[in-house]
């Protein structure tokens, strides 16, 4: 598909030109206002940063030891643009993908993968510190796999009148025009196409689209939000794209505007309808650790509650062995998870439960009479859930989250209450970004 607008071409870090690298914000590293730095770290956002008499300061795409020349950032005292990295580290590295500095989808694509990963670990155990918690912690998992099953396109109409699809710039409010993105997983070959069709057959738009593409077993299913009320004409336009390109369906806001097939996934021994937009771990290989982790903590509960458990893929491979109780507040999630388990041969009873875990929490005396608590809340957390799970006598309590500050914040909270955190596994799934996903056990 065409990328229309300007060039894209990024080069950061090939090794025979880093002492030639210049920012693509810039077509010289000489500027009046320009100053140099030498980075110390990189943070918990990716940025390097360089401690100063006045401060961290934090600059994108650089790396510890590297000697930099840098220009202020208007509004921001603490941030600075990259020039010129003057003396590159020796860990620095081609990144693999030409969009890379412009498109906001990766902070770090520059890093030898040891390194980088050694630096996912850090920010966990750093958490952990922040919130005066002492607990030993894993070897990171490298759980990409054959990467990102799941991505959000946005489609706009830039300054020019001219249409992009792509993702955010770093941390600004335009979007940057992509036409590959080599973190996707080969499932989702063809999305970008499809996107630019749907993009295409909408225009002109009057506001921004956002096209939600999930891989099932089925197919691309793709969920269509902010377009508004779609004419007729165009609803019909669309759905002869959609046959065009395969898709297994295709929704604006979840309302049906074609199946060709009902999109699914097999967790375990079920096949899960799935709703329009449903979340899933975001590749496919993080999806089986995490199982795996949970597995081996909960190993010999006979009684199992999952929180937040959406359309179940923890608790129905948990229902394999054990009686479970799942609870999430997608009515949608929860629907296709019963349907699943009622379809599914050799599992053990399961209820789910349509239920607010942030305004009603499971309470103690309805905690009473579990072996085992799986919670996976979104990444603000569950500080209400966990409190009550803190005063119950559940023996063991299994936390997943992709937020190490929330995490660590909830984790206080149990010990706090009188569980030991006795064993705490990083698993990066979200490779290249500055997100890590934690697993951790909680023993009375």
């Amino acid at each position: 598909m065409p990328v229309r607008g300007r060039s894209l071409l990024f080069i950061l870090g090939m090794p025979e030109r880093m002492g030639s690298w210049r920012s693509p914000s810039t077509h010289s590293y000489k500027h009046p206002m320009s100053e140099r730095l030498v980075i110390d770290r990189v943070g918990h956002r990716g940025d390097g940063v360089a401690e100063t008499a006045g401060g961290p300061v934090f600059v994108p795409y650089t790396l510890p030891g590297e000697s930099i020349t840098v220009e202020s950032v208007p509004g921001h005292a603490d941030r600075r643009r990259l020039l010129h990295v003057e003396a590159p580290g020796a860990d620095r590295i081609a990144p693999l993908c030409p969009h890379f500095g412009f498109c906001g989808g990766c902070a770090i694509q520059h890093w030898e993968p040891l390194r980088y990963l050694a630096w996912k670990r850090s920010l966990v155990v750093e958490a952990l510190a922040q919130a005066g918690l002492s607990a030993p912690v894993d070897q990171i998992i490298d759980a990409h796999g054959d990467g990102r099953r799941r991505v959000v396109l946005h489609a706009r109409h830039s300054g020019r009148d001219i249409l992009e699809v792509g993702f955010s710039a770093p941390r600004e409010h335009r979007l940057v025009a992509i036409d590959r993105c080599p973190v996707l997983a080969p499932s989702l070959e063809g999305a970008l196409a499809a996107a630019w069709d749907m993009a295409q057959t909408l225009e002109p738009l009057r506001k921004p689209l956002d096209l939600q593409f999930t891989a099932t077993d089925d197919g691309l299913d793709v969920d269509i939000r902010g377009s508004g009320p779609i004419k007729p004409s165009r609803t019909a336009a669309l759905a002869r794209m959609a046959e065009k390109r395969a898709l297994a369906r295709l929704t604006r806001h979840g309302e049906l505007i074609l199946q060709r097939f009902a999109p699914t996934v097999r967790i375990g021994r079920a096949v899960v309808p799935l709703p329009p937009g449903a979340f899933l771990q975001a590749t496919a290989r993080a999806e089986e650790e995490l199982v795996r982790l949970i597995g081996q903590h909960v190993d010999g509960a006979k009684i199992v509650v999952d929180l937040f458990a959406g359309v179940g893929p923890f608790a129905l491979r948990l229902a394999e062995r054990s009686r479970v109780t799942a609870a999430d507040a997608n009515e949608p999630a929860i629907l296709a998870l019963r349907q699943a388990a009622a379809t599914a041969n050799g599992l053990k009873p399961l209820k789910a439960e349509v239920r607010d875990l942030f305004r009603r929490p499971y309470l103690k005396a309805e905690l009473k009479g579990f072996d085992a608590v799986v919670f996976d809340p979104p990444r603000q957390g569950a500080e209400a859930q966990a409190r009550t799970l803190a005063d119950s006598g559940v023996p063991v309590i299994v936390a997943v989250s992709c937020n190490p500050a929330t995490f660590a914040r909830d984790a206080a909270v149990l010990v706090g209450g009188g569980y030991r955190l006795t064993r705490v596994t990083p698993v990066d799934q979200f490779r290249h970004a500055a997100h890590v996903e934690v697993v951790a056990k909680f023993e009375r």
